[in-house]
């Protein structure tokens, strides 16, 4: 999966770099509609290219195609290199900044000449850019507030970019003839929104060849150490350090990997108030190993039940483990539908039927069809007639694929003053009403609050997608009191998003476990605007779990009656 990341990466810069020269739209959009398809691709890039499949991406044609061979050959491709060779560098680290697009970086370089963010954040600290046209004193503030949110998340990745990078890895190392068992063990496997590295560990009784065998895995960018039991490399912009153990070892080594820093110290104070002693080799007492080649038998010796790893952060987990209350966590096969997505009525490139298609391929009894509303023109907005097609298109596909559910609904934008961007009669159309903040993310805290709840106390509200707004790495969350809201979905009978796209997992595993007390219901959907993108469920699944939550707590794990009683608010 380097590849598609590779690609999509180079796609992303090449769109925006088209942009900041002011070259076509529609060439900048065909980069980005390509990147953003490849970026969400269950499948490995490599095997469409190696197999002369890559025309049947959508957004890939001769030209996009050839350019991705020459990626694949030569790490990059000659229009590329040459758009690169006329910007600054430093405008494109610019770019990564909230609420800087190219225009305005255009407009900083050719009157101020500021080509790195160092000098913009010294220029915005000095207020010299609220003269210019379409900048201001605010503007200056958020800027600052950009770079620093910026560094401050230089050196984390996103979950949904390390996963597919590790499993790839994983799925090396496993080849490698003297390999028994491997895992990905970190931060990764308790499903932290973002990680700082890729921790794996490996079953081997010839470690010298399993480390021969994974430094020279064909991504790897530098090899940092090659030793006996342990190497580190950078692939991708991470570091990835492999670990090799024994049998007899390698539980609690995969415990001691996996679990926070916290969640370890409480484990070896409870086996120190024993007289134990627990490390990454196993469970002692004195010099007699009690058990260390399973997690479960470690923890079955500890009196405890086998904690998800997505638990292990100190949370109340082991107390309970310790008196066998731990939660029943949601699981993949809970999930009956996804009720948040887009298609090419508005700003998806699947169409009904072709989303229909791949839930049944995932097992689902239902989706719901949920394209922009009115007013966002920058996602191919609804009007009236583009409504009333998707009504009679999901009555005709209702007739072809009996027995699944679809769901005729709208992403509905939440306007400043808290209203809803549609009519009531197609309001009253809806089978389902996901509300959302799409524009004025930097409204005061109480004004963005009131904003939220007043769209949520509408009775046609059902759902609030991506309710913090958050893009990670790249937006902060816009400023909101998230305990009013949670309180306002609590008295409305509106269920809160989590959004398992992998730029977003809005809402955070806090915020998850805090709905699971107040008894509101999360909804896990995929924001999917192509079939492929479907398949991130299981991110917010991960997240849904780190946030302790069961089947009972989620929205969409619900038959489709309880669903529509729901819906409606019947009960």
């Amino acid at each position: 999966m380097i590849l598609n990341q590779r690609v999509a990466q180079i796609f992303h810069e090449m769109a925006v770099l088209l942009e900041l020269l002011g070259e076509n739209p529609f060439k900048v959009r065909a980069y980005e509609r390509a990147a953003m398809h490849i970026e969400s691709m269950p499948e490995s890039l490599e095997d469409y290219l190696l197999q002369g499949r890559l025309r049947e991406i959508p957004g890939i044609g001769k030209d996009l195609a050839e350019k991705i061979e020459d990626i694949y050959r030569t790490g990059t491709f000659a229009q590329y290199e040459e758009v690169k060779s006329k910007i600054p560098p430093g405008l494109i680290d610019m770019l990564n900044l909230q609420g800087l697009g190219p225009k305005k970086i255009r407009v900083l370089y050719d009157k101020l000449r500021i080509d790195s963010l160092d000098k913009l954040e010294k220029a915005a600290r000095e207020g010299r850019l609220r003269a210019l046209a379409g900048f201001g004193v605010k503007t200056e503030e958020n800027i600052v507030k950009a770079i620093e949110f910026l560094r401050s998340n230089a050196d984390r990745v996103a979950l949904g970019k390390a996963l597919p990078v590790a499993l790839d890895i994983k799925e090396f190392v496993a080849a490698i003839d003297s390999v028994k068992r491997v895992d990905i063990a970190g931060s990764i496997r308790r499903f932290k929104e973002t990680v700082h590295d890729i921790d794996m560990l490996v079953i081997s009784d010839r470690p010298g060849e399993v480390m021969e065998g994974f430094v020279s895995y064909r991504d790897v960018d530098r090899v940092i150490a090659c030793g006996e039991k342990k190497s580190s490399v950078v692939v991708a912009g991470m570091q990835v350090d492999l670990r090799v153990f024994d049998e007899e070892s390698y539980g609690a080594a995969l415990m001691y990997f996996t679990g926070s820093k916290q969640h370890n110290i409480r484990l070896r104070q409870l086996c120190l108030e024993k007289g134990w002693k627990l490390n990454e080799y196993g469970l002692y007492k004195a010099n007699r190993r009690l058990a260390g080649k399973s997690e479960e038998e470690i923890y079955r010796r500890l009196s405890m039940d086998w904690i998800p790893p997505e638990l292990r952060e100190d949370q109340g987990e082991i107390e309970l483990s310790l008196e066998h209350r731990l939660p029943s966590l949601v699981e993949a096969s809970d999930i009956k539908g996804d009720l948040h997505l887009h298609t090419t009525y508005s700003d998806g490139s699947s169409s009904i039927e072709e989303l229909v298609v791949k839930a049944i391929s995932l097992d689902y009894s239902y989706i719901a069809i949920t394209d922009h509303s009115f007013t966002l023109s920058v996602a191919n907005a609804m009007t009236r007639d583009k409504f009333f097609s998707i009504y009679e298109e999901v009555k005709r596909l209702r007739k072809k694929y009996k027995g699944f559910e679809i769901l005729v609904g709208m992403e509905v934008d939440i306007f400043g003053d808290g209203e809803l961007d549609c009519h009531k009669d197609i309001l009253d159309l809806l089978d389902i009403v996901v509300i959302a903040v799409h524009t004025r993310f930097k409204m005061p805290r109480k004004q963005m609050t009131r904003r939220i709840v007043k769209a949520m106390s509408h009775p046609r509200a059902n759902v609030l997608a991506h309710p913090t707004g958050r893009l990670l790495g790249v937006r902060d969350s816009y400023e909101v009191d998230m305990e009013e809201v949670l309180g306002a979905a609590k008295e409305y009978s509106v269920a809160l998003e989590l959004n398992a796209s992998p730029f977003r997992l809005d809402i955070t595993s806090d915020v998850c476990r805090r709905a699971k007390d107040l008894g509101v219901k999360v909804c896990i959907n995929t924001d999917s605007h192509s079939i492929d993108q479907m398949d991130n469920i299981y991110l917010g699944i991960g997240t849904a779990r780190r946030g302790w939550l069961e089947k009972d707590d989620v929205l969409n794990t619900m038959d489709i009656a309880s669903l529509k009683r729901f819906l409606t608010k019947d009960g």
